[in-house]
């Protein structure tokens, strides 16, 4: 078990220590436990604890910080960046820690940090409840919640962040604190949207709200149509209600024709929803409509299989306040031009319930109604160069209509993005990270650098 720079004792007392597993580079199970949902990311950490508890996140923190290890904390290890895991330090794997408890009487779940979205859900769908989530559902939950949490339900619900009513977290020195409106108020305005900057997320607690069948599935269109369904979109969702959310994607359908699909998700009745949806399949008419009743759990896995876990993935993102003809032309042109048939472009409306929330009530600042332009470049194996420049390409002829970006696209961008992303929050977010975390021990993440 000795590593080296580790005195081993110590490593044998951590072993001892925790309730669930210490792994080192020389046990069997180590290549596994660091690989993350990009395939592209190889990182060697020095150690790996797989926490059982709480308890078990205290103890790894307290002994990284005594043998001065650099820190990364893994919920679903499902961010593009790979910020899970980290090169020669410690990784705080919280994959295991998948307790929930829901109360149906006061439609509350506590959900600890190592579930993922398809997990929680399947465990509240039972009591005919759910919240915001996003809409693939092997992300890990504590993740999308501590960058804010776009999803199918944001319209009538707001964003996951808007539904939480308090979290547990540990602090850089070990200690445990609960976060709410009502205490450590500045932790709790911070953790909605600031990511993982200020501690080790353990369990959130969740509003619930009842969500019975939904109407959700997509059309398909060819994707030489690009920009005249664009312009339906436009049209569409400029009058969607707050029980609508409707997506626009550039994609390779399974038996590789290229396509441009309009995906949504109705909450309300089944009844209404059929009337409100009914433009989106007369339009053009598609190839394909694959709308229909399902349940939540099902809406929020039906993209799973865009994005397998160990394919390689590079991100960019731009937000903008209008699918303007620009725009639209822009994301015409690069769609077409995908270097992979795996490579996605994906359009997020986020509007109703979750824009109408002042920017400065939570860390997370890009409300308002806008258009969430996410530039997904996967692809299998081979050289990457081809796949980078392209997305780069694309982000760099919509930054002049970009307005924001959303923090959970991000990859390893640097200080500039993450400032542009948390716009007038961000210097609040400098002066908490030095209350909270001076050292900047939590750094492995869309970093926010502590005010000096």
């Amino acid at each position: 078990m000795s590593q080296i720079g580790i005195n081993p004792h110590a490593l044998r007392g951590l072993g001892e220590a925790v309730h669930d597993t210490l792994i080192c580079p020389s046990d069997e199970d180590y290549h596994n436990a660091r690989k993350v949902w990009n395939g592209m990311i190889d990182r060697q950490p020095t150690l790996i604890v797989r926490c059982a508890d709480a308890a078990d996140v205290i103890t790894a923190i307290q002994f990284a910080q005594t043998e001065r290890l650099p820190v990364s904390v893994r919920g679903g290890g499902h961010s593009v960046g790979g910020l899970a895991v980290c090169d020669q330090g410690m990784v705080i794997d919280l994959s295991h820690m998948k307790g929930l408890e829901v109360d149906p009487v006061t439609s509350t779940a506590r959900a600890e940090a190592g579930l993922t979205l398809g997990e929680f859900i399947r465990g509240t769908e039972p009591f005919g409840l759910a919240t915001t989530t996003g809409i693939v559902s092997t992300t890990g939950l504590s993740g999308l919640t501590l960058g804010g949490g776009i999803g199918w339900l944001m319209g009538r619900y707001g964003l996951t962040i808007d539904n939480l009513r308090s979290v547990d977290v540990v602090t850089a020195e070990g200690k445990r604190l609960t976060a709410s409106a009502t205490q450590e108020a500045d932790l709790f305005w911070a953790v909605r949207g600031g990511g993982g900057n200020f501690g080790i997320a353990t369990s959130f607690e969740f509003q619930l709200h009842p969500v019975g069948p939904v109407l959700a599935g997509m059309v398909l269109h060819p994707l030489n149509r690009a920009r005249e369904v664009l312009r339906f979109y436009r049209e569409y969702t400029s009058a969607a209600s707050d029980d609508l959310t409707a997506y626009a994607a550039l994609v390779t359908t399974p038996d590789g024709h290229p396509a441009i699909a309009i995906a949504l998700c109705y909450c309300g009745s089944l009844a209404e929803g059929e009337r409100v949806v009914e433009p989106v399949r007369a339009f053009g008419p598609p190839l394909v409509d694959l709308i229909r009743p399902m349940s939540y759990l099902d809406a929020i896995s039906m993209l799973d299989e865009a994005s397998p876990a160990g394919h390689h993935y590079y991100f960019k993102t731009s937000t903008v306040k209008e699918l303007s003809d620009e725009a639209i032309s822009t994301i015409a042109e690069y769609g077409v031009a995908r270097t992979s048939p795996w490579t996605g472009v994906l359009i997020e409306h986020l509007h109703g319930k979750a824009s109408r929330v002042d920017p400065t009530e939570t860390a997370f600042a890009q409300r308002g109604e806008s258009y969430i332009v996410g530039i997904f470049a996967s692809w299998i194996e081979g050289e990457a160069s081809t796949h980078i420049e392209w997305a780069h390409s694309f982000w760099k002829a919509m930054q002049p209509l970009a307005t924001g970006a959303y923090v959970n696209y991000l990859g390893e961008e640097g200080e500039e993005r993450v400032r542009f992303a948390y716009a007038g929050n961000y210097q609040r977010l400098r002066t908490l990270k030095q209350r909270y975390d001076p050292a900047n021990v939590f750094h492995h993440n869309q970093n926010i650098k502590p005010a000096q």
